[in-house]
């Protein structure tokens, strides 16, 4: 529902791909004006989704890790096992396909090393990884190809999970088989909230305005500049701060000197992609950023690829874009990098000499535009490097308060919120003693009997995230001790006093605490801020 509302298009093939709901994994539909005729659904048992999730088990990867091994699979061969995914899939007439997912286990155990979550990636398990990226990509063009000529459509609506497959949406892009190709922006699970509400609008007699959607900035707003500075200025023992009257110039000034910055502004991005409001962002010409992001920041993949933000107005000047293709404003295509940009633009080109381009309009995003057209001004380049910001341990960042937080815990260099200039300044032991500690929701203390050798147990202290003694980390009995006297919330200051600790082991124990708030087992943040905020965060 949700896809073909939010294209625009009058008359268009809609196929959904999901890995399973209701018994079903998708179908396959023609919308008209306001209406969906279903053509044919595909069972759960014949599940795209779960073909490819079934696959990358063996991979050390589970559920809503797909992006990364389809980020791993450009670094493969098909080759190696396209005969071994024969056998996993059929292609039948009339568009039909057939899954065995039962096959998929036993034959990687004979054919694979298992790969298990924390181990290298072989070639192995490269390989492996493109094999399934070609399976999939042919039992999709192979049902779209049928349908496409029974129909007669030549503009195809796309949601479903494996909609986010965004090689795959490429690959579609370049083959000419659709003059039009629409992907909904949320196309998982979080869309089902738009089609919901686009339903009950419409049983209501208030359908929504019908035309193609031009941006999901829908979130929570940054809010007003007196409220964003007086949070800022909460942290002023840890932060320096400048108002700036041309922010766009600021910040390109910084990412044109080298600096890896935090963007906030506006309203946030509805979905799973940072859009240019809450992003990380950086020249993307050093090779070395991508690395650099990767290792101290994002702390993920190493071989994990960043998306190039581009002017929409100059974006096929370093992409090869179809023709009549001159926005794709969601990240959901991965496009070509023109082969004499390849080498300029090393902080966003894949292996494979692509990138998951998003254009930028000034129409949509004014902000966004101004400074990507202000780093052009500087560096000739009118590209910037984008991910989400947010650090390994939680989703995309929502307030002035979670982008502090993110900005202190990572190693960002400066951080940009509305019109505020933010850097980071040595914090003494006076300053941190100032912040108040409070336990997230999620997490509770604990002081169990463990084993630290097969025939040897200790006591040892630890935060557990969630219910689950899987999800926990270790700390010391001394701030073991210091969090069990917190109700809601206390100043480090206090709860050091009240321990008697001399200045050494109080330092010690910010050292310790700074360590478990990156990891969120802990909050920090001025005295009463808990009572405030919510801090309340959003997926991707």
């Amino acid at each position: 529902m949700s896809a073909f509302a939010m294209s625009g298009f009058e008359q268009s093939l809609v196929f959904a791909i999901d890995g399973g709901g209701d018994f079903l994994s998708g179908l396959m539909a023609v919308g008209s004006g306001t209406v969906i005729a279903q053509l044919v659904s595909f069972p759960e048992h014949n599940s795209l989704g779960l073909f490819y999730l079934e696959t990358i088990r063996y991979l050390g990867c589970g559920m809503f890790d797909e992006y990364k091994v389809m980020g791993l699979a450009p670094y493969g061969d098909p080759d190696r096992y396209r005969e071994l995914f024969a056998q996993f899939y059929e292609l039948l007439d009339s568009g039909g396909y057939r899954v065995h997912l039962d096959r998929i286990g036993p034959a990687l155990l004979r054919n694979i090393q298992v790969r298990r979550k924390g181990m290298p990636f072989t070639q192995q398990h490269r390989d492996v990884s493109a094999s399934l990226q070609e399976a999939l990509e042919r039992i999709v063009f192979h049902t779209l190809r049928h349908h496409r000529k029974a129909t007669g459509m030549t503009r195809l609506c796309l949601a479903g999970g494996v909609a986010h497959n965004c090689t795959l949406n490429g690959k579609l892009l370049y083959s000419g088989l659709f003059d039009d190709i629409f992907v909904q922006p949320a196309a998982h699970d979080a869309g089902c909230a738009l089609g919901a509400a686009l339903m009950v609008s419409s049983e209501l007699g208030r359908p929504a305005p019908r035309g193609r959607l031009p941006d999901v900035y829908w979130g929570p707003d940054l809010g007003n500049e007196q409220a964003t500075e007086l949070e800022l200025n909460a942290w002023s023992g840890h932060l320096d701060i400048q108002r700036s009257d041309d922010i766009a110039s600021s910040a390109a000034d910084w990412m044109a000197n080298g600096a890896v910055i935090g963007w906030v502004q506006g309203r946030s991005e509805f979905g799973p992609r940072a859009l240019g409001n809450r992003s990380i962002l950086a020249d993307p010409r050093p090779a070395e950023n991508k690395d650099r992001i990767n290792a101290v920041v994002k702390k993920r993949e190493s071989y994990r690829p960043f998306a190039p933000s581009a002017l929409e107005e100059d974006a096929s000047e370093f992409f090869e874009l179809p023709d009549g293709t001159r926005q794709l404003p969601f990240m959901n295509f991965v496009v070509r990098v023109r082969e004499a940009k390849g080498n300029v633009l090393g902080a966003i080109t894949h292996v494979d000499g692509t990138a998951r381009l998003q254009t930028v309009s000034r129409k949509t995003n004014p902000a966004y535009w101004d400074v990507i057209n202000a780093f052009k001004k500087r560096t000739s380049l009118p590209i910037l490097l984008n991910t989400s910001f947010n650090n390994n341990a939680e989703p995309i960042v929502q307030s002035v308060s979670d982008a502090i937080t993110t900005f202190l815990t990572t190693d960002l260099d400066g951080l940009v919120v509305g019109p505020f200039l933010v850097r980071k300044r040595p914090a003494s032991l006076q300053d941190w003693s100032a912040l108040a500690a409070s336990l997230p929701p999620y997490a509770s203390l604990h002081r169990v009997r463990s084993h630290i050798a097969p025939d040897r147990q200790e006591t040892v202290c630890e935060i557990r995230m969630g219910h689950s003694a899987h999800s926990s980390m270790r700390i010391s009995p001394e701030l073991f001790e210091i969090l069990m006297r917190i109700e809601g919330e206390a100043s480090l200051g206090s709860l050091f006093d009240t321990a008697l600790l001399d200045q050494a082991k109080r330092e010690d124990l910010v050292k310790e605490l700074r360590l478990v708030w990156e990891l969120r087992g802990v909050r920090l943040h001025p005295l009463h801020a808990a009572c405030r905020h919510d801090n309340v965060q959003s997926g991707t």
